[in-house]
């Protein structure tokens, strides 16, 4: 096991290995945690029953996915990594715009995941709360150093060992006595349900930032619905199951919000302890895709302006600086993390799905998958500098969300008059991507040369 050579350059086909099967791991992997596990609260603390909160995670997931897998698919054909490929829309230079609000969501997301983390081993740690935060935050800067190859194993590792935990913790959940009703088609509201189904929607794009630096190293000729398909399946599966069994918990136990990691290794009574390390591990093997993912954004944003040459040295001073920030802002602390995180989850949501609307449209509607990747490295390349159309339509979506926003720090006036429906996400992929292709069709760059 050697330190990743590769950042955000191009992986040439003699470096190229794997198959698709293996994202299943990667995407299954990823979602069982006890972050997604406290996702799956959310929709209960809007107010909905198990059946309502289930039937719209599940609606959420599948519609989600649809975007995350689609990203999935470009690893190959690219090979670069997710964020850089932007460039392609937003100009090499303009691209540095949504990759700051990314790094945003990365750090946000480290922060959740250590913090439930922590506070679930915090009785059989020996270490005070803020050991347990450094130790995590170390673990992360390890596994980051290493890179694809390690990740990809111990993701894999942890979707089999997940299946056998989980499994196991779904039959002791639905053990526990559950008023009936919970179950009943009973009590609908469509302004809940729309804001649970959003939660779910989001979780799932939450992936897509990253999705393809896990599928850049295929070979360029591996099946793109290959690649679609198993990265789908693989992260429908895990995050529907982890929210619904997290549903269930909040409905069956008393404060199963304020402890997330402890209520869950509490139902294996006696072999709590070996769930405290399962538990860990999976909140570190989900942290290490924000920290990778932060370490690949900011070698993009600082790539036009400072030549960087990648080393292992400079790459384990980056992760260094960047996993002490991050662990530096868990030491902050929340006094009432689920409010903290259903907020945050909204506030991903405004600014992710323009991204995706402009990348995927760019990919698959305009482009067609047919980039010239020397010059997503290059200012003075094809893509150029900065393109207005995709940075303005990027801020006009985020700014004509905000009347249709609906959360606990603000409500917009349409979502006010629609008696709470949030459908911010509903114009954050419409009008980027209608603006966005329209303007774009004529200013299409001239085709790669062979």
């Amino acid at each position: 096991m050697h330190i990743e050579k590769r950042s955000i350059d191009f992986i040439p086909e003699s470096e190229r290995h794997g198959t698709p099967g293996s994202l299943f791991y990667i995407w299954f992997g990823a979602n069982m945690n006890i972050t997604t596990i406290a996702s799956g609260v959310l929709p209960v603390v809007l107010g909905l029953n198990l059946l309502w909160s289930a039937l719209a995670i599940v609606l959420g997931s599948l519609i989600g996915a649809l975007f995350m897998a689609s990203h999935s698919a470009q690893g190959p054909r690219l090979g670069i990594p997710q964020m850089i490929q932007s460039r392609a829309q937003f100009g090499v230079i303009g691209a540095v715009l949504p990759l700051l609000f990314v790094m945003l969501i990365y750090l946000g997301f480290f922060v959740s995941n250590t913090l439930l983390a922590a506070q679930a081993i915090e009785s059989v740690s020996p270490l005070p709360a803020s050991g347990n935060i450094y130790l995590i935050g170390a673990l992360c800067f390890i596994v980051a150093l290493y890179g694809y190859r390690l990740i990809h194993r111990l993701q894999k590792l942890l979707s089999l060992l997940s299946i056998l935990v989980f499994c196991a913790a779904t039959l002791l959940a639905l053990g526990l006595p559950i008023d009936p009703g919970q179950w009943a088609a009973v009590d609908f509201s469509l302004p809940k349900f729309l804001a649970a189904v959003g939660i779910a929607v989001t979780w799932q794009l939450s992936y897509a930032p990253y999705v393809a630096d896990y599928s850049r190293y295929l070979p360029s000729r591996t099946s793109s619905a290959r690649v679609f398909w198993f990265s789908y399946a693989g992260t429908v599966a895990g995050g529907a199951w982890m929210m619904i069994l997290g549903a269930i918990l909040a409905v069956a136990i008393g404060g199963f919000s304020d402890n997330v990691g402890s209520h869950v290794a509490g139902l294996f009574g006696a072999g709590a302890v070996l769930l405290f390390v399962f538990i860990l591990y999976g909140q570190v093997a989900i942290n290490v895709f924000n920290l990778y993912g932060a370490f690949m954004s900011t070698v993009t944003v600082l790539e036009p302006f400072v030549r960087l040459k990648v080393t292992p040295r400079v790459r384990g001073l980056f992760l260094a600086a960047i996993s002490l920030l991050a662990t530096l802002l868990c030491t902050l602390g929340q006094d009432d993390f689920i409010a903290f995180f259903l907020n945050f989850i909204f506030f991903m949501s405004y600014f992710l799905i323009p991204w995706t609307a402009i990348n995927l449209v760019d990919f698959y509607c305009l482009r067609k998958g047919d980039y010239c990747v020397a010059d997503i490295f290059d200012p003075d390349g094809r893509y150029g500098r900065v393109n207005g159309v995709a940075c303005g339509s990027f801020l006009l979506a985020i700014l004509l969300e905000i009347p249709f926003i609906n959360t606990s720090l603000y409500v917009g006036p349409v979502a006010q008059a629609l008696d709470g429906i949030d459908l911010a996400w509903v114009v954050g992929l419409l009008v980027p991507a209608l603006i966005y292709y329209f303007a774009m069709r004529q200013r299409l760059a001239r085709p790669c040369p062979v």
